[in-house]
């Protein structure tokens, strides 16, 4: 999956945790895009088994979108914590970067920076 769509993945994870129906426009608005562009990609989510529409049109990610949200929202949270204890930086640098890293890091380097945060007691 492209980071696109993961970045899709995981907003609409946030949406749907803060409660009431997820639209597009709600995505468009966080994400800063065009409703064109959160239209083709929920078509293309959509096709892949990751997301359903609700009641009045409603995006609903599915069993297999929610895991993978959750996989990259994961991993965002603890890069965030790694580069605030690590780097010390502030949550909002930690959080612009850790946005970045979460799509490319490979899950080998990703299980050791949780094993080293574990090991300090670094992620909550």
């Amino acid at each position: 999956m492209y980071e696109s769509g993961e970045n899709y993945l995981e907003t609409i994870l946030m949406l749907q945790e803060k409660g009431g129906p997820v639209r597009s426009v709600d995505i468009a608005r966080r994400l800063g895009v065009s409703r064109a562009s959160v239209s083709r990609a929920m078509g293309l989510l959509t096709a892949s088994g990751y997301l359903e529409r609700g009641k009045r049109g409603a995006l609903v990610l599915t069993p297999m979108g929610i895991t993978t949200a959750q996989k990259i929202f994961g991993r965002h949270s603890a890069l965030t914590s790694f580069l605030v204890c690590t780097a010390a930086v502030s949550p909002e640098v930690a959080e612009n970067n850790a946005c970045r890293i979460e799509h490319i890091i490979d899950d080998q380097v990703f299980a050791g920076i949780v094993a080293y945060m574990e090991k300090q007691k670094g992620i909550p």
